[in-house]
């Protein structure tokens, strides 16, 4: 059976750094915060009024916009659902966001994620 601490520690260190992050990053309803989580199979984005308590706008990509389109990879994939969320986020009137990178560190499918939202118009 093979050693699952490094398992154990990767997800203490990500922990920390979100917890580290979030004592800076907070979001208004003016301008929300843009969350980002990936996981092995799925990247999942959220605009979340932290004033309020509650999400405003929430995508992933298990939803039907997504769910039936075939990407070359992961991070093409990310850009394209940063994309999805910014055009959703205009049409609710959102124009800028703080972005919360939720631990994970800021390349690969995170950075394209922000650069798809940014391309689609939504300021950070």
């Amino acid at each position: 059976m093979k050693d699952k601490r490094h398992l154990v520690k990767n997800r203490e260190r990500r922990e920390r750094r979100r917890y580290r992050l979030r004592k800076i990053v907070s979001g208004t309803p003016e301008r929300p915060r843009m969350v980002v989580h990936r996981s092995l199979r799925h990247i999942e984005v959220q605009l979340v009024d932290d004033v309020a308590g509650h999400s405003l706008l929430g995508l992933s990509t298990q939803c039907k916009d997504l769910k039936d389109r075939a990407f070359d990879s992961r991070v093409e994939q990310g850009r394209e659902v940063g994309k999805i969320v910014a055009a959703k986020a205009q049409e609710k009137g959102i124009g800028q966001v703080v972005f919360d990178r939720g631990g994970f560190l800021y390349h690969g499918i995170v950075k394209a994620v922000a650069d798809g939202a940014r391309e689609a118009g939504l300021n950070f």
